[in-house]
């Protein structure tokens, strides 16, 4: 078993009774504040993955989705430590080997599935309809980290990450769908 960089003594420290709650790097931060609510957001979009591995999806999918799974720790450690304090640190980032990973997973199950022809209502299997929430929270990350990037500066791969990681998580969907034999159901824009 890999030693994380973590060890946790106790779970509660009271630090954030008032609010407040600290980065990586000392910083106290309100709790609603835009970097908080990215890298709260990144581990929401985790455990959602984790509920649609935990849903039985094909052994394929679930094995592509557990180095997304420790890769967005390494998106929340890269959100939780200012950019100023990354050399002093040292921590885990998100790196263009990453973008590369999820383009090449894409490539890969777009052939799968094949093109899309018309707009997909998210559900089919259970496993596929977590996966589509899990995209919808990732967009969500998107959205956030943007925001966040216009006042102050984020890691350079981080929304590439999430843009390519939202795509995946619809084509993982997909692929999850069409590998269980489960038709998709397409938007009728005349009902």
């Amino acid at each position: 078993m890999h030693v994380g960089m973590a060890k946790i003594t106790k779970i509660y420290t009271r630090g954030g009774d008032e609010g407040l709650t600290s980065l990586g790097g000392g910083q106290r931060l309100r709790k609603d504040a835009v970097r908080i609510a990215a890298y709260g957001t990144v581990d929401e979009l985790n455990a959602h993955i984790g509920l649609a591995v935990a849903s039985d999806l094909d052994a394929g999918i679930a094995a592509a989705l557990q180095p997304i799974r420790n890769e967005l720790f390494h998106l929340g450690s890269d959100l939780c430590i200012l950019e100023e304090d990354k050399e002093r640190f040292n921590v885990p980032r998100i790196e263009q080997r990453h973008v590369d990973a999820l383009e090449e997973l894409l490539d890969g199950l777009t052939e799968e599935v094949g093109p899309l022809e018309n707009f997909i209502l998210p559900g089919g299997t259970t496993g596929a309809a977590h996966l589509h929430v899990a995209r919808t929270v990732c967009r969500r990350a998107e959205r956030l980290l943007v925001t966040l990037a216009e006042t102050e500066a984020v890691g350079s791969h981080v929304v590439s990450y999430l843009n390519r990681l939202s795509d995946a998580l619809f084509v993982l969907a997909r692929a999850e769908n069409r590998r269980r034999g489960v038709d998709e159901t397409c938007w009728d824009s005349r009902a």
